[in-house]
Formats: structure tokens, sequence, C-alpha cells
């Protein structure tokens, strides 16, 4: 059955404005191909449809240090693309712009969400966030988008919140923001070895990490997440699921060399949303992390919302 409330599709234009270059993967045509399917599925008739607000400081400085903050901010007007971060992760003139509407989505979603307008809000943004540590952005992200929302959720009074990483790359920043937090569960599945090379905390009891083999596919993917996330899900029972919605793991992303397929995608979300019934009065934010080849993207976020709009039916 779908979620009995409707889903809040949250996004703004400063986030199809930011493009590093023509040629790179984390590309404003990511967010097209995305609202173009949700258009020719029908979703888009049944979302509420929000326009992100930007960040505000107090909600950066959650996860961010300040000297990170007022280095991505600095660079707000800059009239070309500058390198200052690393090759694959320049500012442009609308990057920054684009980073505070990201951040900002999920705080507007936690808030639509704790005063019970929504199901899901979901965070269709760019650039991502979930590499951006405390102290530095890295690979395609500036602030951590994720961590920020889940950070407000804690700070509206919530006592426990899981932030579930699905992305084909390991989400460092989440983890670095969130190491040790005792009221915050981050579980991630994905491809090692592979960039960012992460390998682990010991005796890091909030980070249930499952790493992938290359060519995992989907029904040793399902497994391992029935056997790791699901007994750290009972054990906490959060309040909030919050979601790193990363679809490069799907078979045709050209980043990795995962073997996921739509169903996959549909069987997180109907098992996200079953979860979020049961311990979090079926409070889920999900934010938009990679996911580079655009067909794939768009039909996986449409597999994804599936069971939260349309059921347990696939359109065709």
């Amino acid at each position: 059955m779908p979620a009995s409330l409707p889903v809040a599709w949250i996004t703004h234009a400063e986030c199809r404005r930011h493009e590093i270059a023509p040629d790179h993967p984390e590309s404003p045509r990511r967010l097209a191909a995305i609202e173009d399917r949700m258009i020719a599925c029908g979703y888009a008739d049944f979302m509420q449809q929000h326009e992100a607000p930007e960040a505000r400081y107090e909600d950066l400085a959650r996860v961010h240090n300040g000297a990170h903050i007022e280095h991505i901010l600095s660079l707000r007007d800059t009239g070309t693309v500058r390198h200052d971060i690393d090759g694959d992760t320049a500012v442009t003139e609308h990057t920054v712009a684009a980073a505070l509407r990201a951040a900002g989505a999920g705080v507007l979603g936690v808030d639509l969400l704790l005063e019970g307008r929504t199901s899901l809000a979901f965070c269709a943004v760019r650039p991502p966030g979930h590499h951006a540590e405390r102290t530095r952005a890295m690979g395609f992200c500036y602030f951590n988008n994720v961590a920020v929302a889940a950070k407000y959720a804690l700070s509206r009074g919530l006592e426990r919140v899981a932030v579930l990483d699905f992305d084909l790359h390991y989400g460092n920043g989440t983890a670095d923001c969130f190491l040790n937090e005792p009221r915050a569960l981050l579980l991630s599945t994905y491809q090692h070895p592979l960039y960012p090379y992460w390998s682990g905390v010991l005796h890091a009891q909030n980070l249930v990490d499952v790493p992938l083999k290359p060519y995992t596919d989907g029904p040793a993917f399902r497994a391992k997440v029935v056997e790791h996330w699901l007994p750290a899900l009972e054990a906490q029972r959060p309040q909030m699921l919050l979601v790193s919605a990363g679809f490069d793991a799907h078979l045709a992303d050209p980043l990795g060399d995962l073997r996921l397929q739509y169903g996959d995608f549909q069987w997180l979300g109907t098992l996200i949303r079953d979860i979020a019934a049961v311990t979090a009065q079926g409070r889920v934010l999900a934010t938009l992390e990679g996911g580079y080849d655009l067909t794939a993207l768009a039909r996986s976020v449409e597999s994804f919302l599936t069971p939260f709009v349309g059921g347990d039916e696939l359109p065709a």
C-alpha cells in the first residue's frame, strides 16, 4: 500500500545552474532527466511541489566548522571556474547558491515531516553531499546535505535518527560528521574498493558498513541489507529515517561495477517505507546523491518512489 500522505518534492532552479564542465558526470542533466520521468510516469501530479530555501549558517554549523563554511561562502561570487577543492569539485558562479539550496532542502523536508504534512520528503537537489566532511569539500560535494538535515532533526527534539546510504560510493563525509554520535545510526552499502577507499573505523558502534565486491547483484545486495541493516534498525528504533539516495549502484552506471536493477531500488523503497511506519511515524527524508547514467537514474528514482506514490506496482 502507498503511504497515506503525499510525497513532498523539494528542489530549486539554482540546483540546475551549477555546472563544472559540459562533460562532467555530475551534470544539470541529471535533474532534468529525473523531472522529465516524474512527468512521464504521472508521479508529478501526486506530489507536493516545494522550493528549497537556502540553508542558514546555523544549520550548516551543526555539521561543518566555521572555517569550511566561510571558505565555501567566500567563493559565492566567483566569475570563473575555480579548482580550489579538487579537479572534480570545482566552484563556478552558481555552485555556492546551488549548494546552499541543496542543504536547505533537507531542513525544509524535516519541518514538513515533523508537521505531519508529508510521508516522504524527496530532495531532488544537486550538488550531492555525502562526501563533504566537517572541514572539507570533496567528491562533487560541498556541504553534507543529509547530515545537515539529520542534525536539524535532532535539534528539533528527536532523540534517534538513522541515515541509510545505498550510494555506489561510501559516504565518508557523513561518517565523519556522525562518528560516535549516539543519537545517529549510519548504515551504508557501497562498492569496495572504490573512491573514497573507505576502510572503516574500529569500535565505531553507530556505523554499520557493508562493503560490496564489484559485480554484486541484486539478490546478494538484498541479503546483505537484511543481514546487517535490519538488526541495527530494530535495535535503534529511529524516529526518522534519512536516506542518502544514490542510484549509481545500477548496473548501467558508468562509474562503478555493482549490478542493481530497478526492482532493487523499489525493494529498498518498500523496506524503508515499512520500517518507518513501525518506528518513525512514517517519516522518511531522502536526498539525491549519485547516479550518472541519465536513463538509469531517472527510472531508478521512479522505482524508489513507487512504494510511496504508486503502491507496489512499477509502471512500464
